[in-house]
């Protein structure tokens, strides 16, 4: 047995340039946190940094969804994409700076093998630091990512992967819900105090619901003390997954996603999500409806077809259900269907979408 084991590569014996002279790390003041209402109105607050705009803002994020549907490529593609300042999802352009990324469940093998195949041949970006063992927060895994971001004072973001390996032991006595707020907290007090992005990348329930928020594993306090959650969830249709995206600072939206197998990378599908997560039959009838009359009459044989098609209805509701009938408009009639006034007193021939489309 040696006599001098090899220490544990721990977050905070991860070593910087030992050619470099070292540098003193930026000082940073204590934030403010009272005011007058006066000063509070009078005061300058810069813009919202974000690590990917629309997605994940300058502050604690959570992203979510079931055990092995891919929420680890997905955070790794982000990392890269940041780092590098590419394009996340290969259509958000990101500004690119140093990232930290604690894999925590990855080997480094493992490691190397995704990065590999999500680069596909591309350098590298050196602004990524990789670590697979940290401390918890509570047992010095907030100073020890302080101490990164110390070094690194332009940091863009933190991923987790996973924040269960991060939380540590529930504190005695106190309940779940105030357990999961004060485990979260760690993360967002970082996220302030930097100003950066801190993704901690989590799991869903298994039972399903209709408000992704309530799929959250855990209580309420997870979400609660995040400034956002991301909730990944499979998709039917042309969509492999949906993005779900609320928060304090953000919009709630929702994106379609497509998981690409060849390159491990999640791609962001144009258009409205409920386009991608119906039929392809209804999907195509959605988007004659929204083109404009010029795009539909150059599909439909030029002039002749754009005074054929000149009354169809120009409006379609969500999930592919055509709106109600103005006065002088008619429901088209999908193919199966009958008419409901053919055959009465002053009715209509309906028009059927299908020959529209052939």
């Amino acid at each position: 047995m040696s006599a001098n084991p090899i220490p544990p590569l721990h977050l905070y014996s991860v070593p910087s340039d030992p050619e470099a002279a070292p540098v003193a790390p930026p000082k940073r003041e204590r934030p403010r946190t009272a005011w007058t209402a006066d000063q509070l109105m009078a005061a300058h607050f810069p813009e919202p940094k974000w690590a990917v705009p629309g997605t994940a803002p300058r502050a604690s994020a959570c992203l979510r969804d079931r055990p092995r549907f891919g929420k680890s490529w997905l955070s790794l593609g982000l990392g890269l994409s940041v780092a590098a300042g590419g394009k996340a999802f290969d259509s958000v352009p990101v500004q690119g700076g140093p990232v930290l990324y604690l894999a925590l469940e990855d080997t480094p093998r493992r490691l190397q093998t995704r990065i590999g195949k999500l680069l596909g041949g591309q350098p590298a970006p050196a602004g990524l630091t990789l670590v697979t063992e940290c401390p918890p927060f509570p047992q010095g895994g907030t100073e020890a990512i302080a101490q990164w971001l110390d070094r690194n004072p332009g940091a863009r973001m933190v991923v987790i992967d996973v924040f269960a390996k991060m939380r540590g032991q529930a504190p005695q006595g106190v309940s779940a819900y105030d357990a999961d707020y004060v485990s979260v907290g760690y993360a967002k007090r970082l996220a302030d105090h930097y100003c950066m992005a801190v993704v901690l990348v989590h799991h869903v329930r298994k039972a399903g619901s209709e408000d992704f928020l309530t799929e959250v594993s855990g209580t309420n306090g997870i979400a609660g003390a995040a400034d956002a959650t991301l909730v990944l969830k499979r998709a039917r249709g042309q969509a492999d997954g949906i993005l779900h995206v609320t928060g304090r600072d953000v919009d709630e939206a929702e994106y379609a996603l497509s998981f690409q197998p060849a390159s491990g990378s999640w791609h962001l599908l144009d258009g409205p999500v409920t386009d991608h997560t119906v039929s392809d039959t209804r999907a195509t009838i959605l988007r004659y409806v929204r083109a404009p009359p010029r795009r539909q009459a150059e599909g439909h044989g030029g002039r002749a077809a754009a005074g054929r098609h000149r009354h169809d209805p120009p409006h379609v509701q969500p999930h592919g259900r055509c709106g109600a009938a103005q006065q002088g408009h008619r429901r088209p009639v999908l193919p199966g269907h009958r008419d409901p006034h053919a055959g009465q007193p002053g009715g209509v021939r309906g028009v059927r979408l299908s020959s529209h489309l052939g």
